[in-house]
């Protein structure tokens, strides 16, 4: 293969286009056909029946995940909200999270009445535990951090700051699921963790999500948190803690009767992502000239979905965009004019400005918070460096194995004549 880059008319790497697609998804076959025709033909659409496919796909989650309670709602957001409520958070406290992470992750810290902290990420991607440090308050009450696309976030050294500073710790999963730390699943290292079942996600039954958690008192908060009607379905022997009423989130029999199947084909999934990316890694260089590999704590345990690159500056970075463009290998930094990608602070109007639902702009202006958080465009300078330099690569389970090699040698064309 000539060394000439394609940007020079040399000869492009990849001359035939990667396939796309999602994941869960991309799999889905007449295994999830049959499950939605047979909870159409039963006439039990609703999760409280008597072989709930919800409660059964709660069952197996959490025999998977190793937990003592799992709690199906019908979102990631709703999954994070109960699980804040569950660990009882609320108005007057602040919940710290990264600067990366869709806005989601910051709703649902406003849908309790609380108020998100913005903090940086570091070349993991993930919260930077020196900074989440930083922004810790007196009204400081819980961490919310984010294991993004695919790979966990520095968990233990969060839960090290948390624990020294008595805080709760509900772990965002929903851009990880499967994925492993040390041998022990992302989500269920802290007090209670969050599934995403979106169209996008590793496992998809159009839209849903999970809470799970070893705590009885959480998971029956965030029970209560997701079914308004529950306490008066249950007889005052039959709950531990002061039941309570909230939102709705609670799904549907067909949902469930989806999501039972794709967890079913949870090790098939992740274990050709998994293989792409080591086919990946194996390609890669061992010494590139231009830039750092995104830090993994545990590649073993990571879903394998996606890689990143961070470029030594800014004009490197636009020259690799525009040279792994022209090999066939699409690029864009995650943080630029022309290729955003919407997963950062800095696109969270509706955060940054303050805007409420209501006149009384809650819950900023709640008399139970004592704090006074600013936000700014330009509050995270070293997430905005980073993402700006930040090239990710993504992986699904139409790819093969010659693919994520031909991604590499695309990214080591480029480095060898650019770095």
């Amino acid at each position: 293969m000539s060394n000439r880059l394609a940007i020079d008319g040399g000869t492009p790497v990849i001359t035939d286009s990667i396939p796309g697609g999602m994941h869960g998804p991309s799999v889905i076959d007449e295994r999830e056909i049959q499950a939605v025709t047979d909870v159409l033909r039963s006439g039990q659409l609703f999760r409280f029946v008597e072989n709930s496919q919800v409660a059964s796909f709660e069952q197996e989650a959490a025999g998977r995940l190793g937990v003592n309670h799992a709690l199906m709602v019908n979102s990631g957001t709703s999954a994070i909200i109960c699980a804040l409520t569950g660990v009882g958070i609320g108005p007057g406290d602040e919940v710290i999270l990264p600067g990366y992470t869709f806005i989601a992750t910051a709703a649902a810290i406003v849908g309790v009445g609380a108020i998100p902290v913005i903090a940086e990420i570091d070349e993991s991607l993930g919260l930077d535990p020196a900074d989440v440090e930083r922004k810790i308050t007196p009204h400081t009450k819980a961490i919310l951090p984010v294991h993004m696309q695919g790979v966990p976030c520095r968990i233990e050294a969060i839960l090290d700051i948390a624990k020294r500073h008595e805080l709760k710790v509900v772990e965002d999963s929903c851009q990880c699921v499967g994925g492993q730390y040390n041998g022990k699943y992302a989500g269920t290292w802290g007090d209670a963790g969050a599934w995403s079942l979106n169209y996008f996600k590793v496992l998809t039954c159009g839209e849903g999500g999970l809470v799970f958690t070893d705590n009885y008192d959480t998971y029956e908060r965030a029970a209560f948190a997701s079914e308004p009607g529950l306490p008066m379905w249950m007889s005052d022997s039959e709950w531990k803690n002061k039941p309570f009423s909230c939102q709705t989130y609670r799904p549907g029999e067909i949902l469930g009767a989806i999501a039972r199947v794709q967890l079913s084909k949870l090790d098939d999934i992740l274990g050709h992502t998994r293989k792409l990316k080591k086919a990946f890694i194996a390609e890669l260089s061992d010494n590139p000239k231009g830039y750092k590999r995104q830090h993994v704590d545990d590649p073993t345990g990571e879903c394998g979905i996606s890689a990143a690159i961070i470029i030594n500056d800014d004009n490197l970075a636009k020259k690799y965009t525009e040279a792994l463009t022209a090999e066939g290998l699409g690029a864009g930094t995650a943080y630029n004019e022309g290729f955003p990608d919407r997963h950062i602070y800095t696109y969270w109007d509706s955060i940054l400005f303050k805007h409420s639902p209501n006149a009384a702009g809650y819950p900023w202006s709640d008399p139970r918070y004592k704090g006074d958080i600013k936000y700014s465009r330009d509050m995270c300078p070293n997430t905005l460096s980073i993402l700006g330099r930040a090239l990710r690569f993504g992986f699904n389970v139409n790819m093969q194995e010659e693919h994520a090699r031909l991604m590499a040698a695309a990214i080591n064309k480029v480095d060898d004549a650019l770095g």
